[in-house]
């Protein structure tokens, strides 16, 4: 039977890293009474140092450690979790039901992996309830006083949330460089962390756990977010992902060897052992089961979680005559400078933005007009200016009559209408407000708190919440099963980062999805594509941004389909080019699937 808690060398005063740090050549087993311990050459110099210092602790100690250990197995199944029975109560007023994929998640990490573990759940499945689980029971168990936690920026509250809601765990959120030292379980940015100035300070602080969300980002050995997470000093490290190798088995190496160093050797040996080419490996039995060690996966289906379905119902706007003229002036403006420009690359984005907008609002497409002719005010061009009258003189939105009249039928239910444009945003809240409806707004002009404070007034009051992108991420609305785009994104993947906050986890109703696609307009080839090709709606493509980095654009999709736009006129052209890049993502899907069926 395996010890409940990590016994440790008792020679090392916390130092972990000696054992783990991975030299070119690894000694012979050291015994150590019952216990054998394998050193890297560089590991066991600096043990020696060490000991020369006399950093250790009193042999009585250790073995009044070890009797200790051993009572406590003897009077408890190591398996058995004292958060369960802890957070019951408080699971049962905030309406959490632990599923079952997760709690075995929890054993296998703390019994059998010793808090060292990747969870590589697929999206959706609840890595950070796992994680929060984890993290509770080596607090209840005394082994985790100082942690911390270093996830992107934007899902800095969503974590503050999680673990004060789920698991009655009071954390600071980093605002200072006095933080580091004072808060005992911190959340941070990690791209604050890797700065110089942070990084001195956090190199010099013991911790007992660490846990990095989104670890894929650390997947590259020379960046400083990787060398900050490996110059920790940590006991206990869980990282989350849902695309541990996203496009090179590398990227999978130098995160299991950021984890436990030495678990797959030196990268010359993993590479000649298991590396047929950079996405396809070899002996894949021999590396699942090195793997299994270190990585946890759980897929949806049979054992973890059945998801609500996804309902989509396209809603087709004709403009407006006035409209339809101002988005035929804007296309051909955007046309003439696309391909009279000598380079591309230079003016695609403002093209890319104008052309979208003018299938948002006329009112977004007129204040980005203003704004270029404002840059340029020496030298206005006169289509332009023509193409701000025509926008000027608009009084209709159509898409705004049609969700005026969509609304009723919804019976009350919250909605989530989703737009990119800011401008496009306050309209749709103005003609609401006016309309009779409660709404709220929610963007990136709003601090970490008011975000929070806007859910909590869209879960009170409000029925409905008119969202820009910084909604796509960030916060959780199980609450709600209603989403309008209003406008839709070229990109795929901010598609699903909208849905994905409200078809996810704890999630009892199906999904309904409300599709506004403008008539005539490049829209009906984005939901050509995403909707008809793909398959975008109904299916949770969780390996999307695997997929996308499989296909090596040379530009960003939103670019690779305003090419296309650019280039043909005709909309069979057009749609023949799309089922070219639709066919690829397929590919691309099909292939990634195939790949990490043989290792995860």
């Amino acid at each position: 039977m395996e010890s409940l808690f990590p016994i440790t060398v008792p020679l090392l005063m916390g130092n972990h890293r000696a054992l783990q740090d991975p030299g070119p050549e690894f000694t012979d087993p050291l015994p150590l009474g019952k216990f054998s311990v394998q050193f890297s050459r560089h590991a066991l110099r600096h043990l020696v140092q060490e000991i020369r210092q006399r950093r250790f602790d009193d042999w009585q100690w250790f073995l009044l450690a070890l009797q200790a250990d051993e009572i406590h197995l003897a009077q408890r199944r190591p398996s058995q979790l004292l958060a369960l029975d802890h957070l019951a109560e408080r699971w049962k007023q905030v309406g959490v039901i632990p599923y079952p994929h997760q709690i075995k998640t929890a054993e296998r990490v703390i019994n059998e992996m010793r808090g060292q573990a990747i969870l590589a759940d697929e999206v959706g499945l609840g890595k950070t309830i796992e994680a929060g689980l984890i993290l509770k029971e080596y607090m209840l168990r005394g082994l985790v006083r100082k942690a911390l936690i270093l996830t992107p920026a934007s899902l800095l509250w969503q974590w503050y949330t999680e673990l004060y809601e789920k698991f009655d765990i009071a954390a600071g959120i980093q605002r200072s460089k006095w933080d580091w030292e004072y808060s005992d379980v911190l959340i941070a940015s990690l791209d604050t962390a890797k700065r110089d100035e942070h990084a001195q300070i956090i190199g010099n602080i013991q911790y007992d756990m660490v846990i990095i969300d989104e670890a894929h980002k650390l997947k590259n050995s020379s960046t400083a977010a990787f060398k900050l997470v490996d110059s920790l000093q940590k006991k206990f490290c869980l990282m989350l992902t849902a695309t541990p190798v996203q496009n090179d088995l590398k990227e999978l190496y130098n995160l299991i060897s950021l984890l436990k160093p030495g678990q797959l050797g030196s990268y010359r040996s993993f590479r000649s052992k298991f590396v047929k080419d950079k996405r396809t490996p070899k002996n894949p039995e021999e590396l699942r089961k090195l793997l299994s060690q270190v990585l946890i996966r759980n897929k949806r289906g049979a054992g973890t979680v059945q998801f609500t379905k996804r309902i989509v119902h396209p809603v087709v706007v004709k403009l407006s005559p006035p409209e339809q003229e101002l988005y035929d002036g804007i296309s051909a403006f955007v046309k003439d400078v696309g391909r009279s420009a000598s380079s591309l690359s230079s003016v695609i984005l403002p093209l890319i933005t104008l052309q979208r907008e003018v299938c948002s609002s006329f009112f977004a497409a007129g204040v980005t007009i203003q704004k270029m002719l404002e840059r340029n005010m020496a030298q206005p061009s006169p289509a332009l200016l023509a193409l701000l009258e025509k926008a000027a003189y608009i009084r209709q939105n159509s898409k705004c009559d049609v969700l005026e009249q969509l609304l009723p039928s919804l019976q009350g239910e919250k909605v989530i209408i989703f737009t990119e444009y800011r401008a496009t945003q306050d309209y749709i809240r103005y003609r609401l407000e006016r309309a009779g409806y409660t709404t709220v707004g929610f963007d990136g002009r709003l601090s970490r708190g008011k975000k929070e404070w806007i859910k909590q007034q869209f879960f009170r009051d409000a029925q409905i919440m008119v969202s820009t992108e910084s909604g796509g991420e960030g916060l959780n609305f199980q609450f709600c099963h209603i989403i309008v785009n209003f406008d839709l994104p070229w990109n795929p993947m901010r598609l699903e980062q909208r849905i994905g906050r409200v078809h996810r986890l704890g999630q009892t109703e199906d999904v309904h999805i409300y599709n506004l696609v403008t008539e005539n307009t490049i829209e009906e080839h984005i939901m050509y594509l995403l909707h008809k090709k793909i398959n975008m709606f109904e299916e949770i493509i969780g390996e999307l941004d695997a997929i996308l980095l499989h296909l090596n654009l040379e530009k960003s999709f939103e670019s690779e389909i305003m090419k296309i736009f650019l280039q043909y006129d005709e909309k069979d052209m057009i749609k023949t080019q799309l089922d070219e890049l639709g066919d690829k993502i397929l590919k691309g899907k099909q292939q990634i699937r195939e790949s990490r069926i043989d290792l995860l």
